[in-house]
């Protein structure tokens, strides 16, 4: 694409004067919303005038997006959740390797995840404003990058697996489960990144269905294969955590597979396309847009990832049998960040689509309401977690110590929903005007000031174990959501220009 193709496309209020699951564990995930394709409905509720918004309206759009991906990401939840089961009836070891090799898994993917918010941003944008061909330059440097990044972490991922689970404090009877659990997970780590960086294209022109649809379909075929190489049926030999970390590749590799097949084919819910008769080649000018906005919430998941890393060493240190039931509070956390994380799809969506149409009042709007359904959502999932936590921790260990400390665990994460939901939600219309740089600074402040502190304090120097480790995070949730609000109902946002 040429320089004029991608003038600044900024908020109308960017000054008068000067004119952001197991196949691809994506936290983030159907309806054409958006789309300049088959389904226009909520591209008719983005035109919809900004002096007479119609709340009606925009609820339909939120529940369009969200809807769908909500869907998508509780059934992913819930597979990844099934996949701990099936590992936890090995035993509290097998649940402490697959947690603690799943850590430093997170913190790469939350980086690639961040850097494809500004192919999300982007693409929203484009489509709002009606510029499909700059959309689809956008998807493909976005695919370049992180086919380029996703090898070199295979290769990193392959060799240092071993290394990386010993610095998480693995005790003897974990070391060599996790590290053949991280090798097969990490040496396939480019099919865990390359989903996320089709579907942050297909989400920012509005299409939640098509990565819904493969999602479901891969996780299902998980769940399957963790069966069969788990517990070694169908005459294959029993693989134990091994096998689980097979079949998850496996299922990434068919993510894959078919993310560029529908993009290819026109199978997909959008305007989103890739042909072999496009320009492949770097294009700096596109490339300096996505990290402009990508790279600051990049290192805000840096510094999220990396203070869950020191969080996860910190219980490791309290023995197999707690960090056990401390993985289990986080696997069902887990399912917890669904709604928040559904709803901020939407908000992150409708905020960059409305600013792109110039109608930022309309852009608020969306996201307020999506704030309202998201939080109403998570009222029922705390209940859920106060009132059952024995019967959910019973899922995953018939040990009594696992089961009792876990319980105690879903209490808090049951308290801490609403201020958990709302930062997730207003973060991601944060996001979605291109503000990426606020929500770094407040998880700098909540992951290292206020949770891995007071883990450390609570949970080691007053000797509060594993409660004080988790009140640690629902002090982090509350001082996160207040300053997030503070920041969105201030509305400095309306003028990022990207």
């Amino acid at each position: 694409m040429g320089s004029e193709s991608f003038e600044s496309v900024e908020s109308p209020e960017a000054g008068a004067g000067e004119r952001q699951g197991i196949c691809t564990m994506d936290p983030a995930p159907g309806g054409a919303v958006g789309s300049a394709g088959r389904d226009t409905r909520t591209r008719a509720g983005i035109r919809a005038s900004a002096q007479d918004i119609d709340i009606a309206q925009v609820r339909r759009a939120v529940l369009q997006l969200s809807g769908p991906a909500l869907a998508e990401m509780l059934l992913i939840t819930l597979v990844g959740m099934a996949d701990l089961i099936m590992v936890g009836r090995l035993g509290p070891a097998a649940i402490a390797a697959v947690g603690l090799s799943n850590q430093p898994m997170l913190f790469a993917s939350g980086a690639f995840m961040a850097l494809n918010v500004g192919t999300t941003a982007l693409v929203a944008r484009f489509i709002g404003a009606g510029r499909t061909d700059a959309a689809n330059a956008v998807t493909r440097q976005s695919l370049i990058l992180t086919i380029i990044a996703g090898f070199v972490f295979s290769v990193i991922g392959w060799f240092f697996s071993g290394w990386v689970i010993r610095m998480m404090g693995a005790e003897a009877d974990v070391m060599p489960l996790g590290t053949s659990y991280l090798r097969i997970v990490a040496g396939g780590g480019l099919f865990m990144v390359l989903p996320m960086s089709l579907f942050s294209a297909l989400r920012g022109a509005g299409d939640t269905r098509t990565p819904m649809a493969i999602n479901v379909a891969c996780n299902l075929l998980n769940i399957m294969g963790n069966y069969i190489l788990i517990y070694g049926k169908l005459g294959l030999p029993a693989m134990g955590v091994a096998g689980a970390a097979l079949s998850t590749t496996l299922s990434r590799v068919i993510a894959s597979a078919m993310g560029f097949y529908v993009v290819i084919h026109g199978r997909s819910h959008s305007p989103i396309r890739l042909s072999m008769r496009d320009s492949y080649r770097l294009d700096s000018k596109i490339i300096r847009r996505i990290l402009k906005i990508g790279i600051p919430a990049t290192i805000e998941q840096l510094i999220l990832r990396g203070g869950q890393l020191v969080y996860a060493r910190i219980v490791s240190g309290f023995g197999t049998t707690i960090f056990a039931a401390h993985q289990i509070g986080m696997n069902i956390l887990g399912l917890s960040f669904t709604p928040g994380q559904a709803f901020a799809i939407a908000s992150t969506t409708l905020v960059g689509q409305g600013l792109g149409a110039g109608k930022p009042d309309l852009a608020e709007k969306s996201a307020m309401e999506t704030r309202r359904l998201g939080m109403l959502v998570s009222g029922f999932m705390a209940l859920a977690f106060i009132l059952f936590g024995r019967q959910l921790a019973w899922l995953y260990s018939n040990d009594p110590n696992v089961i009792n400390k876990s319980a105690t665990v879903l209490k808090i994460v049951g308290l801490v929903q609403p201020a958990q939901s709302t930062q997730f939600i207003l973060a991601g219309g944060l996001r979605g005007a291109g503000d990426t740089k606020f929500p770094l600074y407040v998880t700098l402040i909540g992951i290292w000031g206020v949770r891995v502190t007071l883990a450390y304090i609570l949970g080691v120097l007053l000797g509060w174990g594993l409660v004080g480790v988790w009140m640690g995070t629902a002090v982090d949730q509350l001082v996160r959501s207040v300053l997030i609000y503070r920041r969105f109902s201030g509305g400095a946002w309306k003028g990022t220009r990207i």
